[in-house]
């Protein structure tokens, strides 16, 4: 006779043999433990990215900076894009704005290029285009070297609350362009003036001088699918 008060041990046919957590129902409900179940405004924990937050994440006492340095970095779309929407925002604000594109031509008629001159923003697009299009490389490397001296020279004038420097990374890490001047630019530009750069594999000592990094990574690109840059969408 069997004893009521014993459980039977499940047969190796039985698939809560193989799982510990059969035996206890809570252990399979990651909510068991939370001591306000359903409850959507009960606390949770912070890491959890289906709950909205309701501790105050900002640090104390923070302060006002007259200026900051800002880099978008990474090898996903989308660097230049946010680099222009501070350009944006900082026009709305009535800010003087200035943008050097390093690698752009102004022969390409990008979008970026029309509605920022057409919103007061002061636009040079030095650049010669794609490095593997080129039939002068000793040109392309001179002209990106007239632009950082442009740059540098709005950097230092102070009449431009916001210079944006596009594409400048790349010119950086081909040697065309010193990274001690561009970081010493930075360091010794007038206290009210702010600056974005843009470009992949942004240099330690750029990214050291900045106040925020930010990277965009590579998740899915049209490009890589065999899609074309689409007007409107990419220039």
């Amino acid at each position: 006779m069997t004893d009521a008060s014993i459980t039977p041990a499940a047969s190796p046919a039985d698939p809560r043999a193989a799982d510990p957590r059969a035996a206890d129902p809570r252990a399979a409900d990651p909510r068991a433990d939370d001591p306000h179940g359903d409850d959507p405004h009960g606390a949770h924990p912070a890491d959890d990215p289906a709950v909205a937050p309701t501790d105050d994440p900002r640090p104390d006492k923070l302060r006002v900076a007259k200026s900051l340095v800002l880099v978008n970095t990474g090898d996903g779309k989308g660097k230049t894009s946010a680099a222009l929407g501070v350009v944006m925002r900082a026009r709305a604000q009535g800010w003087p704005v200035a943008v050097v594109q390093f690698l752009k031509s102004g022969d390409w008629q990008t979008g970026e290029e029309r509605l920022g001159r057409e919103i007061g923003v002061d636009w040079w697009s030095l650049g010669e285009g794609f490095t593997w299009d080129s039939e002068n490389l000793s040109k392309d490397i001179a002209t990106a070297q007239e632009a950082w001296r442009q740059a540098a020279s709005l950097i230092a004038a102070g009449e431009h609350r916001l210079v944006m420097l596009d594409e400048i990374t790349y010119v950086i890490n081909w040697g065309w362009v010193p990274i001690s001047e561009v970081v010493e630019a930075i360091r010794n530009r007038p206290e009210k003036v702010s600056i974005v750069l843009t470009g992949r594999d942004a240099p330690q000592e750029l990214i050291d001088v900045a106040d925020t990094v930010s990277e965009v990574r590579n998740v899915k690109h049209a490009y890589q699918q065999g899609i074309a840059a689409k007007k409107g969408i990419d220039y």
